[in-house]
């Protein structure tokens, strides 16, 4: 029996437990993969484009080498919160299924470690803080499933000297083309929209404009992939199709929330933007004692929500619960 039972170790969530615990409320919080799954899944030379300070959770201090924080070094940091505020995560453990009890308000929460132990714990409330990087926005073609098509992008040393298609106009993809390029990859860039997204980071930007104004890069816009082969992608192009041998596919065309989990749990989603219903000052949702904290309050919009303003979500939840217990 618990307090609160938070769903998501990310940066939002351990906000939302750092809260928690600073109120001495009991609460558990499970994970199906590492804390800051998110953040570990990034490519691994990732610069944050925030200054530290906006990073930070739970009072305590983020120390960088530079002005930008590095991937590794948000890790670090990330992992020290928990550490140092003895925050009560319990890491691969999934939740399968989320119930509320209407005669007594409990909600019944079922989970299974990565050894397959089932268990199950009661929580008078819940919240979700699920992000949306489990979830990649499939191009929705013929050969996506390949095992050569990739929608995570790591490390581009893997494709060092190999043709490699990147589908995506935003920064993930703007990054990748410019790490592959130095590496020694033989990179083509398919992008549906007219030109690079504006939003790329201002230090990235040139560069992956300098790649594509000297053809150091294969590059098509206005253009999008058709089909997928072992050993070729189809893209229809302004000028027709087109088919270009590859060795690899990145599909880095960004994520969603996993908006099927919320309704499960009773939670109310609009049909076109993906946001759960919720009060804005306390992020509850339609199901009583039932949060909604991060990235997934934006619904498909994820670039409305950042770390930068989602960590404060635990304070106004917090409050909340607070206030609901005072009462």
């Amino acid at each position: 029996m618990y307090e609160v039972c938070v769903i998501g170790a990310g940066p939002c969530g351990l906000a939302v437990s750092a809260a928690l615990q600073q109120r001495n409320i009991e609460h558990v919080v499970l994970e199906k993969s590492c804390i800051a799954s998110t953040i570990y899944r990034f490519p691994t030379q990732m610069i944050f484009n925030s200054s530290p300070n906006l990073l930070e959770i739970g009072g305590i201090p983020f120390y960088t080498n530079a002005t930008k924080p590095t991937r590794q070094e948000a890790l670090t940091y990330y992992r020290t919160v928990v550490d140092r505020l003895n925050l009560p995560v319990r890491q691969y453990e999934t939740v399968t299924q989320v119930s509320r009890d209407e005669s007594t308000g409990y909600f019944h929460i079922s989970s299974k470690t990565a050894s397959g132990l089932e268990r199950e714990l009661l929580a008078k409330r819940v919240v979700v803080a699920t992000g949306y990087f489990d979830n990649p926005n499939l191009l929705g073609v013929e050969g996506e499933d390949l095992p050569h098509v990739h929608h995570y992008y790591s490390d581009p040393h893997l494709f060092y000297g190999q043709r490699v298609v990147v589908v995506g106009g935003t920064n993930s993809a703007a990054e990748a083309v410019i790490e592959l390029y130095r590496v020694g990859a033989n990179v083509r860039l398919v992008h549906r929209g007219e030109g690079l997204s504006p939003k790329i980071k201002p230090w990235v930007l040139p560069e992956i404009n300098s790649l594509i104004n000297k053809n150091l890069i294969e590059y098509d816009f206005q253009s999008r992939v058709v089909r997928i082969t072992p050993t070729s992608v189809h893209v229809h192009t302004p000028s027709g199709a087109k088919e270009f041998e590859v060795d690899h596919v990145l599909a880095l065309t960004g994520f969603h929330p996993n908006v099927s989990f919320l309704q499960q749990m009773g939670v109310h989603v609009d049909s076109e933007t993906g946001v759960p219903e919720h009060d804005e000052r306390t992020y509850e949702t339609n199901v009583p004692g039932l949060f909604v904290a991060g990235v997934v309050v934006s619904g498909y919009d994820a670039n409305r929500i950042f770390i930068e303003t989602g960590r404060f979500h635990g304070e106004a939840i917090v409050q909340s619960i607070v206030e609901a217990v005072t009462i």
